[in-house]
């Protein structure tokens, strides 16, 4: 490969970890940019848990991204298309969510993503309210990490359908906010962390989780209750905040 994608292993691995409640068996995928043609994802099948080197697959981006434009293209040309774009022929297939890896991908902020299926998250993303996770903010941790806005995706069949939508969804976010979403909801599914390193996506995702969790409480309790438009800028804006912010993300995951 063209980078090493140890990072990227070890993201899997972490996020694999039972105790989180993030996936269970085959769940879950995470990918790497790994050059300004090509980027790595999980095989198809494989635990997150138990990821290897072996259970990564490089990809060529142009064939891939092609396909999304494709009206065409039906299940049969994706599974082709995915296997013709292996950098190494007798890699295994990849991911079924390749395509929406690919979107984020394109980002300019983004280097690393993961997708997930947090069991707090999927309660929210599966119930009759699955934009509340995307409603608003409740405490300033969550937009320090998550940002002050972010996508929420209605359901779409998951591979081509659900990587087209998310990419509309996606380009409308990035021209009303002036850059890239870190957090992608995507309702009856899961969820996606984008951001420049492993570490931060790691770091998004368990943030995610926690949001959920204080959502569902706050449920029980009446409802939640938002901050400010006001507040969330004066979160998002000041020094201290945007400080510890970029201190979150230093180290290795």
């Amino acid at each position: 490969m063209a980078r090493t994608v140890t990072a990227l292993v070890d993201l899997a691995r972490a996020l694999g970890e039972s105790s989180l409640n993030l996936v269970v068996l085959a769940e879950g995928n995470v990918s790497q940019r790994t050059s300004d043609s090509t980027f790595a994802v999980k095989a198809s099948g494989r635990s997150m848990a138990h990821a290897t080197d072996n259970d990564i697959v490089e990809l060529r981006m142009d064939p891939l991204l092609a396909l999304l434009d494709d009206e065409s293209a039906d299940d049969a040309s994706v599974a082709a298309a995915l296997l013709d774009a292996r950098t190494i022929r007798d890699a295994p297939m990849p991911s079924v969510e390749t395509l929406l890896h690919l979107v984020c991908q394109q980002l300019d902020e983004v280097s690393f993503v993961a997708h997930t299926h947090p069991v707090d998250v999927n309660a929210l993303l599966c119930s009759v309210r699955p934009t509340i996770l995307a409603d608003g903010a409740l405490f300033p941790d969550q937009v320090v990490v998550l940002g002050r806005h972010q996508v929420f995706v209605p359901y779409a069949d998951p591979g081509l359908p659900l990587a087209r939508l998310a990419r509309k969804l996606i380009e409308e976010h990035v021209v009303a906010h002036g850059a890239a979403p870190k957090v992608i909801y995507l309702q009856n599914h899961g969820m996606f962390a984008l951001g420049g390193s492993a570490l931060e996506v790691f770091n998004i995702t368990v943030m995610a989780r926690k949001v959920a969790q204080i959502t569902l409480g706050s449920l029980a309790a009446g409802g939640p209750a938002y901050l400010s438009d006001e507040a969330v800028q004066r979160i998002d804006s000041r020094e201290d905040e945007v400080a510890r912010r970029a201190e979150l993300v230093r180290v290795r995951l």
